[in-house]
């Protein structure tokens, strides 16, 4: 399975883009809408013209048509033939390239087994719900074997429960059919559960590709940190395992209760939104609150982040509009600070 290489690829918002995914890796293009994403998945494919180069394999592709690339693609919006029942469609690329009608036969049978589509061979799109069509869709894009799968906000539309479902289907075929793969995404939950390594791409230009837990810890620049959400990061000088799965870290003078299994925590971050605000001490067990003062007040259009001093550590909380006016809180105020048992994610191995 081919190593794809992207040299100073400019088209579009994308200016001078140069990228490498690895072998057999799940590669997930992350950002904003409008950034880039999916003009490079369609470089990759050849779908449109673009200055620069691309390498499948140490082998140049550029001159190279879509058809001949080896790529499968799953477009955002699908695409399937409505006249056209579910095998007809995962059918449909075998028989453009002119296969034998047995190989195609076989291969839409195998195709309808692995995607558990069996009972759906006969029927139209318009009697598919959006994860039987989203299986299809992929089916039909695997049925010619590509090299490369490409897969462009291919969960986008389907409801919360059924796009965590098909996100782990879609993660274990890749990883049983070893196909190097391009998956574009602006939802950062869903790139955290797909990707091996994730490209965060911002205005056109790719500010990091590192793993989901270096993109937390270990930011690269601004940019980076706030389309994560940028979380509190704490050190941790101590830790220790206590029962039932949950570990000690000192931070500081903070005491943080974690769920985790091990005894080698580096460093903490929660993100701003998972710390509660209170103007009176809560009520309940002392575990993971902290006093603090106000050092700063920000609004923006969407929620206001307060700058909270605990000892020497400097956090930033975050809640909405009505209920920072209700609190009417001011820089100088000490407030009560809870952190989400959950929501704390854990950096265990040294840099």
């Amino acid at each position: 399975m081919p190593l794809i290489e992207l040299k100073n690829i400019c088209k579009y918002t994308c200016r001078d883009v140069s990228l490498e995914i690895r072998d057999k890796e799940l590669l997930v293009l992350l950002g904003p809408n409008g950034t880039g994403k999916t003009t490079l998945l369609n470089v990759i494919a050849g779908l449109i013209e673009y200055d620069g180069s691309v390498l499948l394999n140490g082998n140049p592709v550029d001159n190279i048509a879509a058809s001949k690339r080896g790529v499968g693609y799953l477009f955002q919006d699908l695409v399937l033939f409505p006249h056209l029942d579910v095998a007809a469609n995962i059918a449909y690329g075998l028989k453009v390239q002119k296969q034998p009608a047995d190989r195609v036969a076989t291969r839409v049978q195998a195709l309808l087994e692995m995607m558990k589509i069996k009972h759906l061979a006969a029927r139209y799109p318009e009697h598919l719900s959006g994860g039987e069509r989203q299986r299809v869709a992929l089916s039909r894009a695997l049925a010619p074997s590509p090299e490369v799968l490409l897969l462009d906000e291919p969960l986008s539309s389907l409801d919360r429960q059924t796009s965590k479902y098909l996100r782990m289907e879609i993660r274990q075929l890749q990883k049983k059919l070893g196909i190097t793969t391009v998956y574009v995404t602006h939802n950062l939950q869903e790139a955290e559960e797909m990707a091996d390594r994730i490209a965060l791409i911002h205005d056109g230009h790719v500010e990091q590709v590192a793993t989901m837990e270096e993109l937390f810890f270990f930011p690269k620049n601004e940019r980076v940190s706030d389309f994560i959400g940028a979380p509190n990061i704490l050190d941790c000088q101590y830790c220790q395992s206590l029962d039932n799965g949950i570990v000690e870290a000192n931070c500081g003078s903070m005491r943080i209760f974690i769920p985790y299994v091990g005894d080698s925590v580096k460093r903490i971050a929660i993100f701003p939104r998972d710390i509660y605000v209170s103007q009176t001490k809560p009520p309940g067990p002392a575990l993971n609150r902290f006093r603090g003062t106000v050092t700063s007040v920000d609004s923006s259009h969407y929620a206001v982040r307060l700058g909270v001093k605990v000892g020497e550590n400097n956090l930033l909380a975050e809640m909405p509009h009505h209920i920072f006016e209700d609190m009417n809180l001011a820089i100088g105020q000490e407030v009560f600070l809870i952190l989400k048992l959950r929501r704390i994610k854990v950096y265990e191995n040294k840099r």
